[in-house]
Protein backbone atom coordinates (compact mmCIF):
# COMPACT_ATOMS: atom_id res chain seq x y z
CA UNK A 1 0.00 0.00 0.00
CA UNK A 2 1.44 3.42 -1.11
CA UNK A 3 -1.41 6.17 -0.35
CA UNK A 4 -4.53 4.06 0.56
CA UNK A 5 -4.92 6.17 3.89
CA UNK A 6 -8.07 8.63 3.03
CA UNK A 7 -10.20 5.81 1.47
CA UNK A 8 -9.19 2.97 3.95
CA UNK A 9 -10.36 6.14 7.15
CA UNK A 10 -13.17 6.47 5.13
CA UNK A 11 -14.34 3.55 4.50
CA UNK A 12 -14.05 2.67 8.40
CA UNK A 13 -16.39 5.51 9.28
CA UNK A 14 -18.63 4.47 6.67
CA UNK A 15 -18.72 0.89 7.89
CA UNK A 16 -18.82 1.47 11.33
CA UNK A 17 -21.37 4.14 11.26
CA UNK A 18 -23.48 1.42 9.55
CA UNK A 19 -22.86 -0.63 12.51
CA UNK A 20 -23.19 2.04 15.01
CA UNK A 21 -27.00 3.09 12.91
CA UNK A 22 -27.66 -0.78 13.51
CA UNK A 23 -27.47 -0.32 17.30
CA UNK A 24 -29.27 2.55 17.51
CA UNK A 25 -32.41 1.08 16.04
CA UNK A 26 -32.01 -2.16 17.97
CA UNK A 27 -33.02 -4.21 14.54
CA UNK A 28 -30.23 -5.66 14.07
CA UNK A 29 -29.17 -9.08 13.24
CA UNK A 30 -25.56 -7.63 13.83
CA UNK A 31 -25.83 -7.12 17.37
CA UNK A 32 -22.65 -8.24 19.00
CA UNK A 33 -19.90 -9.00 17.58
CA UNK A 34 -19.82 -8.62 13.46
CA UNK A 35 -17.00 -8.65 10.53
CA UNK A 36 -16.98 -6.87 7.68
CA UNK A 37 -14.67 -7.60 4.81
CA UNK A 38 -14.38 -5.58 1.34
CA UNK A 39 -12.42 -5.80 -1.20
CA UNK A 40 -11.99 -3.99 -4.43
CA UNK A 41 -9.45 -1.99 -6.53
CA UNK A 42 -8.15 2.14 -6.57
CA UNK A 43 -6.54 4.19 -8.91
CA UNK A 44 -3.59 5.81 -7.19
CA UNK A 45 -0.80 7.65 -7.34
CA UNK A 46 2.88 5.13 -7.80
CA UNK A 47 4.31 6.44 -4.90
CA UNK A 48 4.11 9.53 -3.13
CA UNK A 49 4.37 12.50 -4.84
CA UNK A 50 4.28 10.51 -8.35
CA UNK A 51 2.25 11.99 -11.35
CA UNK A 52 2.15 8.18 -12.90
CA UNK A 53 -1.29 6.06 -11.64
CA UNK A 54 -1.63 2.21 -11.32
CA UNK A 55 -4.60 -0.09 -9.87
CA UNK A 56 -4.19 -1.41 -6.75
CA UNK A 57 -6.10 -4.22 -4.82
CA UNK A 58 -8.01 -2.54 -2.28
CA UNK A 59 -9.01 -4.77 1.36
CA UNK A 60 -11.01 -3.79 4.18
CA UNK A 61 -11.71 -5.28 7.41
CA UNK A 62 -13.88 -3.91 10.32
CA UNK A 63 -16.03 -5.30 12.85
CA UNK A 64 -16.19 -6.01 16.73
CA UNK A 65 -15.47 -9.12 18.56
CA UNK A 66 -15.58 -9.24 22.47
CA UNK A 67 -16.22 -6.19 22.63
CA UNK A 68 -12.82 -4.90 20.29
CA UNK A 69 -13.44 -2.80 17.47
CA UNK A 70 -11.36 -3.51 14.46
CA UNK A 71 -10.87 -1.08 11.96
CA UNK A 72 -9.08 -0.86 8.94
CA UNK A 73 -5.93 1.79 8.27
CA UNK A 74 -3.36 2.04 4.84
CA UNK A 75 -1.78 -1.89 4.67
CA UNK A 76 -2.87 -2.45 8.29
CA UNK A 77 -5.23 -2.68 11.30
CA UNK A 78 -6.10 -0.57 14.61
CA UNK A 79 -8.22 -1.75 17.39
CA UNK A 80 -10.44 -0.20 19.73
CA UNK A 81 -10.91 -1.27 23.49
CA UNK A 82 -13.44 1.24 24.73
CA UNK A 83 -16.78 0.47 23.56
CA UNK A 84 -18.83 3.29 23.01
CA UNK A 85 -22.76 1.33 23.19
CA UNK A 86 -25.05 4.33 22.95
CA UNK A 87 -23.54 6.59 24.61
CA UNK A 88 -23.72 10.51 22.90
CA UNK A 89 -19.85 10.78 22.86
CA UNK A 90 -17.73 8.07 22.29
CA UNK A 91 -13.72 7.30 22.98
CA UNK A 92 -11.50 5.17 21.35
CA UNK A 93 -7.65 3.74 21.91
CA UNK A 94 -5.76 0.80 21.04
CA UNK A 95 -2.44 -0.17 19.06
CA UNK A 96 -2.37 0.74 14.75
CA UNK A 97 -0.11 -1.41 12.72
CA UNK A 98 0.76 -0.34 8.85
CA UNK A 99 2.46 -1.13 6.51
CA UNK A 100 4.21 0.92 3.30
CA UNK A 101 5.43 0.04 -0.27
CA UNK A 102 6.38 3.42 -1.04
CA UNK A 103 9.07 3.85 -3.60
CA UNK A 104 9.53 0.19 -2.90
CA UNK A 105 7.66 -1.20 -5.64
CA UNK A 106 5.70 -0.37 -8.33
CA UNK A 107 7.78 2.89 -9.17
CA UNK A 108 6.71 3.91 -12.93
CA UNK A 109 8.89 6.63 -13.60
CA UNK A 110 12.49 5.80 -14.66
CA UNK A 111 14.14 8.64 -13.35
CA UNK A 112 13.21 7.96 -9.44
CA UNK A 113 13.40 3.52 -10.13
CA UNK A 114 17.13 4.62 -11.07
CA UNK A 115 17.37 6.35 -7.68
CA UNK A 116 16.70 2.85 -6.13
CA UNK A 117 14.16 1.32 -4.13
CA UNK A 118 13.54 1.79 -1.09
CA UNK A 119 12.96 -0.53 2.18
CA UNK A 120 9.52 -1.63 3.14
CA UNK A 121 8.18 -0.35 6.45
CA UNK A 122 6.53 -1.79 8.93
CA UNK A 123 5.27 1.05 11.69
CA UNK A 124 3.73 0.22 15.00
CA UNK A 125 1.68 3.01 17.46
CA UNK A 126 -1.25 3.83 18.91
CA UNK A 127 -4.22 5.53 17.67
CA UNK A 128 -6.96 7.62 19.80
CA UNK A 129 -10.34 9.40 18.89
CA UNK A 130 -13.70 10.84 20.60
CA UNK A 131 -16.82 10.69 18.46
CA UNK A 132 -20.06 12.73 18.62
CA UNK A 133 -23.31 10.97 17.79
CA UNK A 134 -26.30 11.90 16.71
CA UNK A 135 -25.29 15.50 15.95
CA UNK A 136 -27.99 16.40 12.68
CA UNK A 137 -30.09 13.47 12.71
CA UNK A 138 -30.52 9.90 14.83
CA UNK A 139 -27.59 8.16 12.85
CA UNK A 140 -24.81 10.60 11.91
CA UNK A 141 -21.39 11.08 13.52
CA UNK A 142 -18.44 13.42 14.26
CA UNK A 143 -15.02 11.70 14.74
CA UNK A 144 -11.79 13.55 15.55
CA UNK A 145 -8.98 10.66 15.90
CA UNK A 146 -5.04 10.54 15.53
CA UNK A 147 -2.71 8.12 14.97
CA UNK A 148 1.08 8.18 16.16
CA UNK A 149 3.40 5.27 14.30
CA UNK A 150 7.02 4.34 14.29
CA UNK A 151 9.02 2.40 11.58
CA UNK A 152 10.06 -0.26 13.41
CA UNK A 153 11.19 -2.36 10.19
CA UNK A 154 14.30 -0.15 9.56
CA UNK A 155 13.50 1.68 6.79
CA UNK A 156 12.49 5.61 7.66
CA UNK A 157 12.93 4.61 11.04
CA UNK A 158 11.02 7.59 11.94
CA UNK A 159 7.99 8.68 13.30
CA UNK A 160 4.30 9.65 11.21
CA UNK A 161 1.60 11.89 12.69
CA UNK A 162 -2.54 11.39 11.38
CA UNK A 163 -4.92 13.58 12.69
CA UNK A 164 -8.11 12.72 11.14
CA UNK A 165 -11.96 14.47 11.25
CA UNK A 166 -14.29 12.57 9.97
CA UNK A 167 -18.16 13.23 9.42
CA UNK A 168 -20.63 10.53 8.50
CA UNK A 169 -24.55 10.51 7.96
CA UNK A 170 -26.88 8.33 5.78
CA UNK A 171 -29.00 9.46 3.16
CA UNK A 172 -31.61 7.05 3.28
CA UNK A 173 -32.23 3.32 4.64
CA UNK A 174 -29.68 1.61 2.04
CA UNK A 175 -27.29 4.98 1.99
CA UNK A 176 -24.35 6.44 3.51
CA UNK A 177 -21.62 9.08 2.90
CA UNK A 178 -18.54 9.95 4.52
CA UNK A 179 -15.99 13.06 4.52
CA UNK A 180 -12.73 12.87 5.97
CA UNK A 181 -10.34 15.14 6.34
CA UNK A 182 -7.15 14.75 7.64
CA UNK A 183 -3.33 15.96 7.21
CA UNK A 184 0.21 13.97 7.91
CA UNK A 185 3.27 14.93 10.19
CA UNK A 186 6.44 13.13 9.48
CA UNK A 187 10.00 13.67 11.77
CA UNK A 188 13.25 14.19 10.19
CA UNK A 189 14.38 10.77 9.75
CA UNK A 190 10.60 9.84 7.66
CA UNK A 191 11.76 13.41 5.27
CA UNK A 192 15.24 12.23 4.61
CA UNK A 193 14.46 8.49 3.78
CA UNK A 194 11.91 9.36 1.58
CA UNK A 195 12.37 13.00 -0.01
CA UNK A 196 15.99 13.48 0.12
CA UNK A 197 18.35 12.92 -3.02
CA UNK A 198 21.81 11.97 -1.02
CA UNK A 199 24.52 12.01 -3.67
CA UNK A 200 24.15 8.59 -4.70
CA UNK A 201 20.41 8.62 -5.58
CA UNK A 202 21.46 11.87 -7.52
CA UNK A 203 24.75 9.86 -9.48
CA UNK A 204 22.12 6.97 -10.61
CA UNK A 205 19.46 9.19 -11.27
CA UNK A 206 20.57 12.51 -12.50
CA UNK A 207 18.54 14.33 -10.20
CA UNK A 208 20.06 17.39 -8.10
CA UNK A 209 20.30 16.55 -4.47
CA UNK A 210 18.42 17.67 -1.76
CA UNK A 211 18.22 17.46 1.83
CA UNK A 212 14.60 17.20 3.42
CA UNK A 213 13.60 18.14 6.80
CA UNK A 214 10.29 16.60 8.49
CA UNK A 215 7.04 18.48 9.12
CA UNK A 216 3.57 18.76 7.39
CA UNK A 217 3.99 16.99 4.43
CA UNK A 218 0.27 16.51 3.16
CA UNK A 219 -3.08 17.35 3.74
CA UNK A 220 -6.03 15.58 2.54
CA UNK A 221 -10.12 15.34 1.96
CA UNK A 222 -12.01 12.84 0.20
CA UNK A 223 -15.34 11.68 0.12
CA UNK A 224 -17.07 8.18 0.39
CA UNK A 225 -20.34 6.72 -0.65
CA UNK A 226 -22.07 2.87 0.42
CA UNK A 227 -25.36 1.16 -0.74
CA UNK A 228 -26.43 -1.84 0.97
CA UNK A 229 -27.68 -3.78 -2.16
CA UNK A 230 -30.96 -5.19 -0.51
CA UNK A 231 -31.52 -1.47 0.16
CA UNK A 232 -31.42 -2.24 3.89
CA UNK A 233 -28.24 -0.80 6.01
CA UNK A 234 -29.32 -2.77 9.34
CA UNK A 235 -29.78 -6.67 8.44
CA UNK A 236 -26.20 -7.13 7.29
CA UNK A 237 -25.30 -8.33 3.38
CA UNK A 238 -23.60 -6.83 0.71
CA UNK A 239 -22.79 -3.26 -0.05
CA UNK A 240 -20.99 -1.23 -2.82
CA UNK A 241 -18.89 1.68 -1.95
CA UNK A 242 -16.71 4.05 -3.74
CA UNK A 243 -15.31 7.10 -2.99
CA UNK A 244 -12.92 10.12 -4.30
CA UNK A 245 -9.76 11.66 -2.72
CA UNK A 246 -7.83 14.12 -2.68
CA UNK A 247 -4.14 14.92 -1.39
CA UNK A 248 -1.74 18.26 -1.76
CA UNK A 249 1.91 17.12 -1.06
CA UNK A 250 3.38 20.01 1.28
CA UNK A 251 6.70 21.93 2.45
CA UNK A 252 9.92 18.87 1.57
CA UNK A 253 7.22 16.56 0.23
CA UNK A 254 6.32 19.06 -2.37
CA UNK A 255 10.02 20.36 -2.61
CA UNK A 256 11.59 17.31 -3.22
CA UNK A 257 12.45 16.71 -6.76
CA UNK A 258 11.03 12.90 -6.62
CA UNK A 259 8.04 15.42 -6.24
CA UNK A 260 8.89 18.87 -8.11
CA UNK A 261 10.69 17.74 -11.31
CA UNK A 262 9.47 13.82 -11.86
CA UNK A 263 6.10 14.15 -9.96
CA UNK A 264 3.35 16.24 -9.06
CA UNK A 265 2.27 17.72 -5.59
CA UNK A 266 -1.43 17.33 -6.47
CA UNK A 267 -2.54 13.48 -5.67
CA UNK A 268 -5.60 12.31 -6.85
CA UNK A 269 -7.47 8.23 -5.78
CA UNK A 270 -10.33 6.97 -7.25
CA UNK A 271 -11.50 3.36 -5.84
CA UNK A 272 -14.66 1.50 -5.78
CA UNK A 273 -15.35 -2.43 -4.13
CA UNK A 274 -17.67 -4.84 -2.76
CA UNK A 275 -18.46 -5.43 1.18
CA UNK A 276 -20.32 -7.90 2.99
CA UNK A 277 -21.24 -7.89 6.77
CA UNK A 278 -21.74 -11.03 8.91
Amino acid sequence: MRTLSVLTCLAAALISQSAAAQEATGESILDGDRITVAAGAVYMPSYRGSDDYTVSPFPVIQGQVNGIGINPRAGGVALDFIPDGDARIGFSLGPVVSYSANRARGIEDEVVRAAGKLDEAIELGATAGVTAYRLLNPYDALTLSADVRWDVAGAHEGMVVTPNLTYTTPLSRGALVALNVSARHVDDDFARYYYSVTPGQSLASGLPLYSAEGGWDSVNVGLLGGYDLDGDLLNGGFALFGGLAYSRMLNDGKDTPFTSIRGDADQWMAGAGLAYTF
